[in-house]
């Protein structure tokens, strides 16, 4: 599960296209927005007419709900996978701004250079201190540039180790927010050993000695979500994935057809109820009607809340059983039973 190799590549960009159009509104979605377009007109008409149009507006209120409920309580698996890559999601520093505070962040891997598509530092949570890092996209093109559009380096993950074992030393909890297409397959990233990075930090989080809480805030992709992520607790929001391939990469290997990602959506089962089923997550956090990026202090509050309620049952197990816990979360999964054999 390290690579899917060029599909984090092009998944890298995917994002590009949408990432400056703030109106960005998802195909599923358009019969909401032209409702939302009329309350916008009516609202106006009354303001600058003086027209008493409430009767008119409380009907299409009535409809906006209506239609909201119906179109984000049947949500299949692709149209998730959209939601979690939403221009106007939260990502990483978005939450940390709204969840902790005093946040220092803390730059390079003292080996190489810094990587910004990875933030992390110390902070507070309700008084207490933590380590918080988190996997950061951009929101327009040149800040996307900066940041690889989420899609970290090797010296992204060992930055990101080198601020848990200060954590380790320090005693402080460590949380990560996963928000991912993958690690940078690129020559330089090659060069410099991505994937020994990767697998570092998986052995290395495993024996950490701290509470280690995970969250899938948006796209979970492949090794390079697997990096930050081996924790006592892995939580996802609902409108997250988190898989060992993008849907288009997995279309492109077994139907030789991108267009086909809706159905291989489907097929590879990584929505937050599957995840949950199968023991890769071991929590689904509710998100706002809609998604997150509709009201980000109420993601950030039940975010928040988790994280909280977590942490203080984590914080009770002694380091012993702390860590023979999170080996045997990991050990046991993918464990499948042979129904040929048992028959």
């Amino acid at each position: 599960m390290i690579f899917s190799g060029i599909d984090s590549l092009e998944s890298c960009a995917l994002n590009l296209n949408h990432m400056e159009d703030v109106t960005y509104t998802l195909e599923f979605e358009k019969p909401l927005r032209e409702l939302e377009k009329q309350l916008i007109t009516l609202r106006q008409v009354s303001d600058e007419s003086k027209v008493d149009v409430s009767s008119e507006i409380a009907t299409i209120e009535t409809k906006i709900e209506k239609t909201k409920r119906e179109i984000y309580s049947n949500l299949t698996a692709w149209q998730r996978v959209q939601l979690s890559r939403h221009p106007k999601r939260p990502y990483s520093l978005d939450y940390i701004d709204l969840i902790f505070t005093d946040f220092e962040e803390l730059h390079g891997d003292r080996r190489f250079r810094e990587d910004a598509a990875i933030v992390g530092g110390p902070a507070f949570l309700n008084g207490e201190p933590v380590m918080v890092l988190g996997q950061q996209k951009g929101r327009n093109t040149r800040d996307n540039l900066k940041r690889n559009f989420g899609c970290p380096h090797p010296e992204g993950y060992r930055k990101a180790m080198r601020l848990m074992e200060m954590a380790e030393k320090f005693n402080m909890p460590v949380i990560t927010f996963i928000d991912t297409p993958g690690a940078y397959p690129g020559i330089g990233a090659e060069e410099r050993h991505v994937a020994e990075a990767i697998a570092v930090n998986i052995r290395d989080m495993s024996a950490l000695k701290v509470p280690i809480v995970t969250v899938v805030i948006g796209e979970g992709g492949s090794g390079g979500a697997l990096g930050m992520a081996v924790a006592d607790e892995v939580m996802i929001l609902e409108n997250g994935y988190y898989s060992v391939i993008s849907p288009e990469g997995c279309a492109a290997i077994l139907w030789k057809d991108r267009a086909a990602a809706p159905k291989a959506a489907d097929a590879l089962k990584f929505s937050p109820t599957h995840l949950k089923k199968f023991g890769v997550v071991d929590r689904v956090i509710s998100e706002p009607m809609g998604g997150a990026h509709r009201d980000y202090e109420l993601a950030a509050k039940t975010l928040k809340e988790a994280i909280v309620d977590s942490l203080g049952k984590l914080k009770k197990k002694s380091t012993n059983k702390l860590l023979e816990d999170r080996y045997t979360k990991f050990r046991n999964l993918g464990e499948y039973a042979d129904s040929a054999a048992e028959a």
